[in-house]
This record gives structure tokens, sequence and C-alpha cells, in this order.
């Protein structure tokens, strides 16, 4: 029951769920356990979950056809949501993974079920309205910080924002997601050190 607790309290922020609202979502929910490196998204199939992470740590990534290189373009750790949006929303094929990258409890919600969420306690629909906004605000400012910023200046503002993150990924991870190698990534983090 804490996983439940825990997704009723990321609600709880949004819109306030009464004791039958909870157990009508509790019905609608799946507790899932997931290994270190287990993907729960795959390019070219439909998206069927929208995931928010109890414990853990999640990473979203697309893979480039001509190098096979990995580029992280979502994280995820305790209390945050990670799915392919786009997959899940649209019910068509995702364009990316979502992979563990360590063990971790999530809990999922079916495009289904959260249709039918929808119908049955409409306030659900006002959640997930301004979780999506929140998404789209995101993901704005994070391709303008990557036009308009430097590199040290987007770890800076990681670093900041995320200082969780910092302990949960591994810094090739980290140096993915900011857009730059682990190796810069090294020599930025040992100027903060030396500074």
């Amino acid at each position: 029951m804490n996983e439940i607790n825990s997704i009723v309290n990321n609600i709880n922020r949004f819109v306030t769920l009464d004791k039958s609202e909870i157990d009508v979502l509790s019905s609608h929910l799946k507790i899932v356990r997931i290994k270190r490196k287990q993907q729960i998204v795959q390019p070219d199939f439909v998206c069927k979950f929208r995931t928010y992470v109890v414990s853990g740590a999640l990473k979203a990534y697309i893979v480039n056809p001509k190098d096979g290189h990995e580029n992280v373009i979502g994280l995820a750790i305790d209390d945050w949501w990670i799915s392919d949006f786009t997959s899940y929303i649209n019910q068509e094929p995702a364009t990316f993974f979502v992979e563990a990258v360590e063990n971790s409890i999530i809990v999922q919600l079916s495009f289904e079920n959260e249709q039918k969420l929808y119908d049955l306690i409409p306030k659900f629909e006002r959640f997930f309205r301004l979780h999506s906004q929140r998404i789209a605000s995101g993901m704005q400012k994070r391709m303008l910080s990557n036009l308009s910023k430097t590199a040290e200046e987007r770890f800076d503002e990681f670093s900041h924002r995320y200082p969780k993150f910092l302990h949960k990924f591994p810094q090739y991870v980290i140096a993915s997601y900011l857009g730059i190698t682990t190796q810069f990534l090294s020599k930025i983090r040992n100027n903060r050190i030396k500074s």
C-alpha cells in the first residue's frame, strides 16, 4: 500500500482525492518491480502505460542508427513520471526506450484504465492536464537551455535543479542527457571541485 500512498501524494499536489476515489484509483493501477536494465518501453511497440516511479531510476533514450550511440532524452527517479508520452497518448508505436538504471518499483496506469478514470472521477482529467502542461513546459525549458547555454551552464542548472539525479545516474547517462561527452562532464565536475 506504500506504493499507492506515494502516487496518491503525487496526485494530491494537484487535485484532492477522497477515500472512495483513492480506492477506485487503486483498482486501476498495477504495481511492478523491475530489474536494472529492464525495458518498459521499446521503439515500434505501442506504449501501453503511463509510469510513476515509486523508487528507483529510469532513463528514456534513443539509439542513433548510424553509430549505435545512446542519446538520453529523459530521466526519472522517485516521485517522477516517465513514458513515451506521444506513443501513449496517441496509441501509436513508440520512438524510444525507457529502461531501469537500477532495480525499481513502479506504478503503471494503462491507457484504457486512464480513460475509465476520466469517466468515473472527472478530476483525473484536471490532474493529467496539469501534469501534461508541466511536461510540455519542462521540455521547452530544456530545449531552450540546450540551444542558448554552454555545457557548463547546463550542468550547473541541472545540478542545482536536480541534485538527487547526480547520485542516482552514472556520469555517462547525465553527460548524454546534457548533450556532452563523459570526458567533458568529468572536466566540468573536476573544475567545480577545485573552485
